[in-house]
């Protein structure tokens, strides 16, 4: 998903591109190379329904996982020869399916499991038994079972988390680590003991219903949170955003609007997924260099989404009380009924961070609220909450903590602390276009323009 996006519940499209002819109309052969890259973007476009649908045939989301690679390495060893299929997707999953029958056979595994997965085949095809299924289920989405599923009680809430979005999103458990904040060795162990705890505890592939889906919506509304962050700021790679993963935390957010119509904060999320997606054209530059806030041009910015966001907000805010969603998709409206960035209410999006840290405090929403009180009253208010979180454990290694001082400091004429601190952020990214970026305002740092981070709130540590 960072060089290639794919329109949200679409199946069976290549995604990859073929070489332009040359000028003398002659189209150049494809290498292997060029085949890798497109079976590395198919792959990433695929892979979570793939693991999705066969986790529902197999009921064991580690072994449905492992099938899924291996249909993987099988089209790395047959499609540079022979080319890529016209509809990858289904063959992938054609192949995981046949791959599932021989480990079951060659485990020597009951026959009625057997059975069970020749069932699941043969109802592809059936019209009849599609419509059954439909029926019996009152979302019909296996992404979500697979989510509800990662999100079951039996597991604790990190791990749930982390093993969703480990499935869901094909993140690797570094990307997952920064996500949290937390260890990445400990973060591996969550996912190995999460798979394993499902495994055992013979957790069915369904989506719950009455108390236990109540139960597990709190974890499932983080899980797509952190699904769009990823896509909204990519925490690693060449890429500044991945839309198709901010495309896909959305499209479940709206089912889950949709199954849940009087839960406030479900509504709160949606409306600051549609608000912050609004923003994504306007992100990046022509060569894909990130765009901050304060230099978008709002004209760019999806109107459409910003509606359903306000929507959706007031929706919200109808049903109760505002909780930690509902309060940062107020922070996200501001900005978007906002003509401009001076012209936007500093003093009210600092005044919801205050809100929103006497209810889901953290290090970070901290850090948030000391930008928004600079823009409001000054860079000296900003940095004297700013120094005041520089021993915080979860931020050590948090890259925007340097790179909010390092703003601070320009703007306060403190060139030379600036720079450092901007070189500091860059040592400490790991993807391309922010390093990228946090180098030339450490080389740029001398001509006190100061920039509000266009970022979405990550998950507290």
């Amino acid at each position: 998903m960072r060089t290639l996006s794919a329109p949200s519940g679409r199946r069976g499209f290549f995604f990859g591109s073929l070489p332009s002819p040359s000028d003398n109309g002659v189209i150049p052969a494809v290498t292997a190379t060029d085949t890798h890259r497109a079976i590395d973007a198919v792959w990433r476009i695929e892979a979570p329904r793939l693991i999705a649908r066969l986790a529902r045939m197999v009921r064991d989301v580690g072994l449905a996982e492992e099938l899924a690679q291996d249909a993987l390495v099988i089209a790395l060893e047959r499609w540079p020869a022979s080319g890529i299929p016209d509809n990858p997707g289904a063959w992938l999953m054609a192949t995981a399916k046949h791959r599932a029958i021989d480990r079951l056979r060659h485990r020597r595994l009951a026959e009625r499991k057997h059975a069970e997965i020749g069932r699941d085949m043969d109802a592809a095809d059936d019209p009849v038994a599609a419509l059954e299924d439909a029926l019996d289920d009152d979302i019909g989405d296996d992404l979500l079972r697979l989510v509800f599923t990662a999100c079951h009680p039996v597991l604790a809430t990190e791990a749930r988390v982390a093993l969703t979005l480990r499935l869901l999103c094909g993140l690797t458990t570094d990307e997952i680590a920064r996500a949290f904040l937390a260890p990445e060795p400990t973060v591996a162990q969550r996912i190995v003991r999460a798979k394993r705890a499902l495994r055992d505890a013979g957790v069915p592939f369904e989506v719950p219903r009455g108390p236990d889906r109540a139960e597990r919506l709190a974890s499932v509304l983080e899980v797509v949170y952190l699904v769009f962050n990823e896509g909204y700021t990519a925490t690693a790679g060449d890429d500044w955003t991945r839309p198709a993963l901010c495309q896909e935390a959305l499209r479940l957010g709206r089912v889950l609007a949709g199954l849940a119509p009087e839960e406030a904060e479900v509504h709160g999320l949606v409306a600051l997924l549609e608000i912050q997606a609004s923003r994504l054209a306007a992100r990046a530059g022509p060569e894909g260099e990130p765009v901050l806030l304060l230099d978008q041009d709002r004209a760019r910015w999806d109107r459409l989404l910003i509606r359903r966001g306000l929507a959706a907000l007031e929706r919200a805010e109808a049903l109760g009380q505002p909780g930690p969603y509902a309060l940062q998709a107020a922070i996200a409206a501001c900005h978007a009924r906002a003509p401009s960035g001076a012209e936007t209410n500093w003093p009210r999006i600092a005044a919801l961070y205050a809100a929103l840290a006497t209810i889901a405090p953290s290090p970070i929403v901290e850090l948030n609220r000391a930008v928004a009180l600079s823009m409001a009253f000054g860079p000296a208010v900003g940095l004297e909450i700013v120094d005041a979180l520089a021993d915080e454990p979860a931020l050590k290694a948090y890259h925007l903590l340097p790179s909010v001082r390092g703003d601070f400091l320009m703007k306060l004429g403190r060139r030379d602390e600036a720079r450092a601190e901007f070189e500091r952020a860059a040592a400490m990214t790991q993807n391309a276009r922010e390093r990228a970026l946090l180098v030339d305002r450490a080389a740029a740092c001398g001509d006190g323009a100061g920039q509000y981070p266009d970022s979405q709130l990550p998950p507290s540590s």
